[in-house]
C-alpha cells in the first residue's frame, strides 16, 4: 500500500516538470475495457506506456477508442510497433515520433518499439515502450538493441520501459538496470509485483530512467484513490506501473 501521496503533475519554477508515467500492458484489449479506463484515469498519467495493444483488424480505432476514453492522445505504436504504444496529455508537446520493428524469428512473436521525444514546458524527455521476448537469447539482444535505440533519440533526459517479461535477477533485466535506473529499486512505492494480476509474484514489468531524473516514487498503484482491487484484477492480466519523476528543464 502506498505510505504516501504521489505527487501530482506540474511544472516547477525554475522551468523542471513533475510528470506522471503509467506503463501497462493490455492483452489486446481483450477484458474489462471499463475498468482499464478507470484504472488509467484515476493514475493521471502525462505519459502511458502501453503493451500488447491491438496489432491487426481495427487496431487503430481499438487504440483510439481506449486514448479517448481515458482522456489522452495516441502518441506512437501499435500495430506499426508490433503492439508497444505511447498515449499523452494535451500537457506534452511532441517533438517527434518513431516506431521500430525489430528482427522477426521464425516461430516467435514480432517485437518493436513505441518512441518519442517531449516536452513538458522546458523540460525534454526521450521515450520508449518495449514488450521484450519470451525467449531468453532473443530477450538479451533486444535488451542491447533497446539501449542502442535510447541513444538516437538525443535527448537530455530518457524513460525506457515496458513489460520486460524478465525478473530483476534475469540477465536482459540486469543489463538495462545497470545501463539506467530502475525507478522501484531507487524510490519504491505502492507494491511490487505485476504479474499476473490475480495473485502477482513476479515483478516482470518496469520503469527505468537516465542520470538527472529525479524519482519521487514508483510502483503498483494498489491503494491509490480511484484505483480499486476489482479493477486491478479484471482490466488485464498484468498490474499497472505508476511513477511520478521531475526532469529538469533545458536541453
Amino acid at each position: 500500500m502506498p505510505t504516501s501521496a504521489l505527487p501530482d503533475s506540474r511544472t516547477d519554477e525554475d522551468g523542471s516538470a513533475v510528470i506522471r508515467v503509467l506503463s501497462y500492458n493490455v492483452r489486446s484489449l481483450q477484458d474489462d475495457f471499463d475498468a482499464l479506463v478507470r484504472v488509467i484515469r484515476a493514475c493521471a498519467p502525462d505519459l502511458v506506456l502501453l503493451q500488447e495493444t491491438p496489432r491487426f483488424f481495427r487496431w487503430r480505432k481499438k487504440l483510439a477508442r481506449l486514448a479517448h476514453a481515458a482522456g489522452l492522445v495516441i502518441l506512437s505504436g501499435g500495430g506499426p510497433a508490433a503492439g508497444p504504444a505511447l498515449l499523452c496529455s494535451l500537457r506534452a508537446t511532441v517533438e517527434r515520433t518513431e516506431d521500430v520493428l525489430l528482427e522477426l524469428t521464425p516461430g516467435l512473436h514480432r517485437r518493436g518499439f513505441s518512441t518519442a521525444v517531449v516536452r513538458f514546458g522546458d523540460a525534454r524527455l526521450g521515450v520508449l515502450c518495449c514488450h521484450l521476448s519470451l525467449d531468453n537469447a532473443e530477450r538479451y539482444a533486444q535488451g542491447g538493441k533497446l539501449l542502442a535505440q535510447l541513444e538516437t533519440l538525443d535527448a537530455p533526459h530518457l524513460l525506457a520501459g515496458g513489460d520486460v517479461n524478465d525478473r530483476p535477477h534475469g540477465r536482459t533485466f540486469r543489463l538495462i538496470a545497470e545501463a539506467l535506473r530502475d525507478c522501484w529499486v531507487e524510490r519504491p512505492w505502492g507494491s511490487e509485483y505485476t504479474f499476473p494480476a490475480t495473485g502477482p509474484k513476479r515483478r516482470i514489468d518496469a520503469l527505468f530512467v537516465t542520470e538527472g531524473v529525479d524519482i519521487l516514487g514508483c510502483g503498483v498503484p494498489t491503494g491509490h484513490p480511484g484505483v480499486t482491487e476489482e479493477d486491478l484484477r479484471t482490466a488485464t492480466d498484468h498490474l499497472p506501473v505508476l511513477a511520478a519523476l521531475r526532469i529538469p528543464a533545458g536541453d
